[in-house]
Order: structure tokens, then C-alpha cells, then sequence
């Protein structure tokens, strides 16, 4: 799992991420900014501007206490709210 080692806020909840493995990546974090705890996050730029790497998780962190895995951010995962089930036929 690459780590991320630094992160720099850009526009429209747009970030660079340096990862472990040497590689810079632009992320748009908006669809990944869903549920109670990202919310404030969306309403309150300051906030949002909050996020630093947190070397001990190796992914981004919030002064509210958000984080993304650092595997979704790298695009090796999605997160599980955006799975989608097959349904079963009854």
C-alpha cells in the first residue's frame, strides 16, 4: 500500500498527493467527500484547508477527525459506499 508523504490543497477540493512510491497524483477529492463527518468539510473551506498527512496512517487527515484510505486515493480501491451490489433474482 503506497503511503502518502505530502499533500498541497489546490481548487474545488482538488489535491496533489505525493505517494511513497514516487508518484504525484491530482486528486479530486468532491466525490469522495460524502457522509457526516466529510460534510463540514464541503461547507467549510478554512476546514477543508485543514488537511496534512498523518505519518503514523500514511494517508490525509483533518482537524475534524475525516480520513480517506490511502488505497482509494491512490485509485487501487473505491470506497465501500460506491460498491455496488449485484442484486439477487427472487
Amino acid at each position: 500500500m503506497p503511503a502518502i508523504n505530502s499533500v498541497t490543497v489546490l481548487k474545488n477540493f482538488h489535491v496533489r498527493l505525493e505517494f511513497s512510491v514516487g508518484v504525484w497524483k491530482v486528486v479530486n477529492l468532491d466525490p469522495l467527500l460524502r457522509g457526516p463527518i466529510f460534510e463540514p468539510l464541503r461547507t467549510d473551506p478554512g476546514l477543508f484547508r485543514t488537511v496534512r498527512v498523518d505519518d503514523q496512517l500514511g494517508t490525509i487527515v483533518w482537524a475534524n477527525g475525516a480520513d480517506i484510505d490511502p488505497d482509494v486515493l491512490y485509485g487501487t480501491y473505491v470506497p465501500a459506499w460506491m460498491e455496488t451490489t449485484p442484486s439477487v433474482a427472487t
